[in-house]
């Protein structure tokens, strides 16, 4: 490990040399292309918003099907992956009366920061984007949270779809061969996030934290949206020189970012025993006492490594925060109905919908 870290800064050097001299070479030839806007989902607060989203040549992409052959899905994720990002380009940007401009990075990534003349209206509202001289207009979704109860953050892989990151050839195949529509979620995770997220009119916001590259966002948010799980702003990674920074690292300062711009709100956090969860989240309840109102941990490794994850929920205990450890999602559900999150017709809703799939009732 101590020879990682030495050799860490050496690489990302390396990279970044790599990465200037490819972009003084390509970026010219691409610029004299169609260039697109992708957005990803924004979010913030009646005062202050972020927009990301990334400039990049199309590629073309075949609309997810349930009997879609493997080999169509490979080559969609390999379209995916061999994104051709455009820098040094002009981002235009209106939400609500407010202007913002960027400009994209070596990697073709941009951020929008809105700052309100007048205060943003809470929930799901729509910013119009446009490449700076250029009239083509486009459009990207932002979550405005302003009075909520709680909010949720949560994982995604082998939290919320299955992803398999124990084993890495059945993860590979997984992740590899499948689409937004023939991946499957966890049993139950459907009825128990929309739970969490409904509160009478309001609704409690939720946000996925997760290791999966950018150019999975469309994956992802097609997957949710099929799925009927609460949609919310995604924080996913560059895999680029970003991955050798490490997994945890990424995760603490994305948590971190978001508790404090909502610094009155408290949450629910929900993870996986496969990675670092379980660490991850005990030090956002060391680090900011009173605002974790529950940790739930999705158990996916059969019991290897609970012990960790026991002698992490003991100390959590005498914090005053309970962490919940359960291989499906209906004692998630108990615990928050315990705690007044969720209504007894909503825990319902979740052990029926477990309770189907077990019996084979409903196809994942």
């Amino acid at each position: 490990m101590s020879v990682f870290r030495t050799l860490t800064p050496v690489l990302e050097r390396a990279l970044q040399t790599v990465d200037q001299r490819f972009s003084r070479f390509i970026q010219p030839r691409r610029l004299r292309g169609k260039i697109i806007i992708l957005s990803y989902c924004g979010w913030g607060t009646p005062q202050r918003v972020e927009l990301t989203g990334r400039v990049v040549l199309p590629r073309t992409l075949h609309p997810p099907q349930n009997a879609d052959p493997r080999w169509r899905n490979f080559a969609n994720v390999l379209r995916r992956l061999s994104s051709r990002e455009v820098g040094g380009v002009g981002v235009d940007g209106t939400l609500g009366g407010a202007s913002a401009h960027a400009e994209s990075d070596a990697d073709g990534y941009f951020t929008l920061v809105f700052e309100a003349k007048e205060p943003f209206q809470a929930g799901w509202q729509s910013a119009e984007l446009q490449l700076t001289g250029r009239n083509r207009m486009t459009h990207g979704w932002v979550q405005v949270v302003d009075q909520a109860r709680f909010g949720v953050i949560s994982d995604l892989d082998d939290t919320v779809i299955r992803s398999d990151v124990t084993s890495l050839p059945r993860m590979l195949m997984t992740v590899l061969t499948g689409n937004a529509r023939s991946r499957s979620p966890f049993p139950g995770v459907g009825s128990l996030y929309r739970a969490l997220t409904r509160d009478g009119r309001r609704r409690n916001p939720v946000f996925y934290v997760s290791s999966s590259p950018w150019n999975f966002f469309d994956l992802l948010w097609q997957f949710l949206d099929y799925r009927r799980i609460p949609l919310g702003p995604m924080f996913l990674r560059n895999w680029g020189a970003e991955l050798l920074h490490g997994h945890n690292s990424y995760k603490h300062r994305v948590i971190d970012r978001i508790l404090r711009a909502y610094p009155h709100l408290p949450f629910v956090l929900v993870g996986d025993s496969g990675e670092k969860d379980p660490e991850i989240y005990a030090e956002v309840v060391r680090r900011f006492p009173g605002r974790v109102l529950g940790v739930y941990i999705r158990d996916v490794t059969a019991g290897r490594g609970d012990e960790r994850v026991l002698r992490l929920r003991d100390e959590l205990q005498r914090l005053g925060v309970d962490m919940v450890l359960a291989r499906d999602s209906f004692a998630a559900a108990a615990h928050a109905m315990a705690l007044g999150l969720i209504t007894p017709g909503e825990l319902r809703s979740v052990a029926e919908s477990v309770e189907r799939w077990q019996h084979g009732l409903i196809k994942m």
